[in-house]
């Protein structure tokens, strides 16, 4: 699954129509991570794009349609913290959300320090991960928690 694809979700719940819910982007080299989690995030009724590598993300032009990343932390080629810091570089304005099962905690200070909105451990719960997304999403500017600007 080396393609991004870009889904919606007919289970809404009536909160909205599903080509007007948010979009999710899901960045996660492990293709059962991202096959899992983007099925949950449909769940939740927020459209997904899903890429197995941050040059993949970075190249799609997703960072300016998303209204939220997941992002893993550990990956070949690209970290976590090299897309976050290209992000920042571009001036992107995209929340992120990282989602990872192996940083340290230097890695999570250094994510967090840039601007990262949550960083959640794998496995996560289900409710931890919704409220992480809607809590980004119903932020009343989308500067004001960017998750890639450090101060």
């Amino acid at each position: 699954m080396a393609k991004a694809r870009s889904k919606s979700n007919g289970a809404s719940g009536g909160e909205r129509r599903p080509e007007q819910a948010p979009l999710v982007a899901i960045v996660d080299d492990d293709a059962s991570v991202r096959q899992s989690t983007d099925r949950l995030i449909r769940s939740f009724g927020y459209r997904t794009q899903v890429f197995g590598s941050g040059e993949e993300f970075l190249s799609s032009g997703a960072a300016d349609q998303a209204a939220c990343l997941l992002l893993d932390m550990r990956m070949p080629g690209m970290d976590g913290l090299d897309v976050q810091r290209c992000l920042a570089e571009r001036s992107a304005r995209i929340p992120i959300v990282f989602l990872t099962g192996r940083a340290s905690d230097d890695e999570e200070r250094r994510a967090r320090s840039a601007g990262a909105v949550e960083f959640l451990r794998k496995p996560v719960a289900q409710a931890s991960l919704r409220e992480a997304i809607e809590s980004v999403i119903a932020a009343p500017a989308r500067g004001e928690s960017n998750g890639n600007g450090g101060s």
